[in-house]
């Protein structure tokens, strides 16, 4: 498989990840404004994991704008990566329907470990398919953001169990630091897209 198959999958695949989480959405049955604020968490979950799945898509889009070669590893990693990206949906769900109750919350936090995690190891497949001393791995560098939202991420977790609300500030603190640009790989590499 190319390096263009795999980003067209991983780009289709993402797609529809995030219309399945738009269907979830249904419009208040009432016509007023308090009707939507009923409605209120569910919108909220939705934002951030649209966001998150953006932020995702973005840096997948940045990972393999640097790499030359991709391997069997590399696509068992991505097909682990976009796993974790599709269970964004049901947790966003069920955490907006319980007005992010502790155990949803959780199960949200351990579904963006699992997502992190796995863009981890997508990372190190492409590092060991394309070699330690290449462009891309210079390039990646030591990837303090990803290691530290994995960080948040697993602090959040057990947090949520006692006070969930801090755990969904974890969770957009994260994606926060994520919305300011990562330079790497467009500062190393030319502006083919």
């Amino acid at each position: 498989m190319t390096k263009s198959r795999l980003e067209a999958f991983s780009d289709g695949v993402i797609a529809i990840l995030i219309t399945i989480m738009v269907l979830e959405l249904k419009p208040p049955h009432e016509s007023t404004f308090a009707a939507i604020g009923h409605q209120f968490p569910l919108y909220l979950s939705y934002i951030l994991s649209f966001i998150n799945i953006g932020i995702y898509w973005n840096n997948h889009h940045h990972l393999m704008h640097g790499v030359k070669r991709i391997s069997g590893a590399v696509m068992l990693a991505n097909l682990h990566l976009l796993f974790w990206l599709s269970l964004i949906s049901v947790a966003t769900a069920w955490a907006g329907e319980t007005n992010f109750a502790s155990a949803p919350v959780a199960v949200y936090g351990i579904v963006l470990v699992g997502s992190a995690a796995a863009y981890t190891i997508l990372q190190e497949c492409l590092i060991r398919a394309n070699g330690r001393d290449s462009d891309f791995a210079k390039a990646l560098g030591k990837d303090f953001k990803g290691k530290f939202s994995l960080c948040v991420y697993l602090v959040a977790v057990p947090i949520a169990w006692f006070l969930p609300i801090l755990s969904c500030f974890c969770f957009i603190a994260v994606a926060l630091i994520w919305l300011v640009p990562d330079q790497r790989f467009e500062r190393d590499f030319d502006s083919e897209t």
